[in-house]
């Protein structure tokens, strides 16, 4: 059994638009494929889940479309906008920048000064 891990602030937004790019989804079907993805390693609240995509939505980076689930149930299907697949690329480009930086950091030895 694997560690969960936390996100760290803003995460959740670019794992989401992530998630929608691979192909329209309802809510809790993004949430499910983030877990799914991360190998169940992170373990998203749904409170701060749908707060996130109504902010994503409201920002004009995702649109929903009703639809039926899978269910047969009502279900709000989202996808990327032109801007969410513009805001997801600078947002990919500034993780990986950062996780660089911070990889950099921590393999930094003390006669590497």
């Amino acid at each position: 059994m694997t560690k969960s891990v936390e996100l760290p602030q803003g995460t959740l937004e670019m794992l989401i638009l992530k998630s929608i790019s691979l192909g329209p989804l309802h809510g809790y079907g993004i949430l499910l494929r983030i877990q799914q993805i991360s190998g169940q390693r992170l373990e998203i609240l749904q409170g701060s889940f749908y707060t996130a995509i109504y902010r994503l939505e409201h920002r004009g980076w995702i649109k929903g479309e009703w639809g039926e689930s899978e269910n047969n149930r009502r279900a709000r299907f989202y996808s990327l906008t032109r801007t969410g697949t513009r805001q997801l690329k600078a947002e990919t480009a500034k993780w990986t920048d950062m996780a660089a930086v911070v990889a950099s950091i921590l393999d930094k030895k003390a006669d590497d000064l």
